[in-house]
């Protein structure tokens, strides 16, 4: 709050998880992973500058990229793995037991790419992401992203539901957005 009411807001080092929940429209916004990745990162760089911060949107919009252009599962871990050093050959029956709230990118990023992974639609992956517990919220909204970009459209059901919830105009924003980006 304090970073917002300044008068001059400044960075403030974070390698927290918001960097990537807030990152997935530059996934959908882009044509090739360098403006991707160079978008992310500047997304990032406005409060959470810190190389785990950066390193956590740019993964996150990587694999909304890749779910979006390229649809496989296995590129996805491969890339994001191989250029990030995520884990991601866990499942999420492997991290559930063990996993608690955690707000950094480090124990964030992977657990949500993980709960893509393993899914089979778009709620069964945000369903995967919530039942890991801990930051639900931001887990989900990862996955969520990358699962609208691989299995196309939320259901309409969930969408009715979010169009209710939210004030109009943000409803207008995400409507202008996915109206420009050919987001059905």
């Amino acid at each position: 709050m304090s970073w917002l009411g300044s008068v001059d807001p400044k960075p403030y080092n974070s390698w927290g998880n918001g960097s990537a929940m807030r990152v997935s429209p530059v996934g959908f916004a882009f044509e090739s992973v360098e403006d991707v990745l160079r978008e992310a990162q500047r997304s990032a760089e406005f409060t959470h500058d810190h190389p785990e911060g950066i390193k956590g949107a740019q993964a996150t919009a990587l694999a909304i990229f890749l779910a979006r252009t390229e649809w496989d599962k296995d590129l996805i871990r491969t890339e994001v793995s191989n250029r990030f050093g995520y884990d991601l050959d866990r499942t999420v029956d492997e991290i559930r037991p063990s996993y608690s709230f955690n707000e950094s990118c480090q124990k964030t990023v992977p657990e949500a790419i993980v709960a893509f992974l393993d899914s089979t639609s778009y709620e069964d992956a945000v369903r995967n992401a919530i039942s890991l517990g801990g930051d639900a919220d931001t887990l989900a909204c990862i996955t969520g992203g990358i699962a609208e970009a691989y299995y196309g459209p939320v259901p309409a059901v969930i969408l009715e539901q979010v169009r209710g919830i939210l004030p109009a105009d943000l409803w207008g924003i995400t409507e202008g957005f996915c109206t420009k980006f050919h987001i059905a």
